[in-house]
């Protein structure tokens, strides 16, 4: 799979899916991650400390924080995935540690920064891969929402695997884009 930075994290996801045979949520991202040639070392870590990469005699070893709460994990390892495609000429040679992934909405002086423009892309590829668009309006367009009940929002939470969190950053980048 070629490596482009600037390609549609959905095209490449959906590719990724095909190429792994999967067709509905839960993705299985630790299944990918192997698939991909890389070894997932689960670890306690600091709790601000969520995943690293780094590449060990041509292997990409992926550590994740087995402290986080596992849709937490899933996020880490969707995020070392999307620098293991993204960026792996960057990440070659040396560890690549992520830090609490910080969301950002709004552009700053800061996530203008190059190392932050790397985690937004990550960030954006493991929304993309754990909710997949077509899947995740498809199970937006099924609930009925009201501001005042939270249920639905819980339930895609749950089909999917994912935090809240990670659930109304994928909300946002996705009316962000449209």
């Amino acid at each position: 799979m070629p490596s482009h930075p600037n390609a549609d994290p959905a095209a490449r996801v959906a590719e990724l899916l095909s190429t792994f045979g999967v067709r509905n949520p839960p993705v299985p991202v630790d299944r990918i991650a192997k698939g991909l040639g890389a070894q997932l070392r689960f670890s306690p870590l600091d709790d601000e400390l969520s995943g690293m990469i780094y590449i060990s005699d041509g292997t990409p070893i992926i550590g994740i924080n087995s402290l986080h709460h596992p849709n937490r994990q899933r996020f880490s390892i969707g995020h070392e995935i999307g620098h293991l495609l993204l960026h792996r000429n960057l990440i070659s040679g040396k560890v690549h540690v992520d830090k609490e992934f910080r969301i950002q909405l709004n552009r700053d002086a800061t996530s203008a920064l190059g190392t932050d423009k790397l985690e937004i892309q990550a960030n954006r590829f493991s929304a993309e891969l754990l909710m997949p668009t077509t899947w995740f309006l498809q199970a937006l367009a099924t609930k009925p929402f009201d501001i005042e009940n939270e249920a639905p929002f819980e339930e895609i939470a749950h089909k999917f695997r994912v935090s809240r969190q990670a659930l109304d950053f994928r909300i946002r980048t996705l009316s962000l884009s449209a």
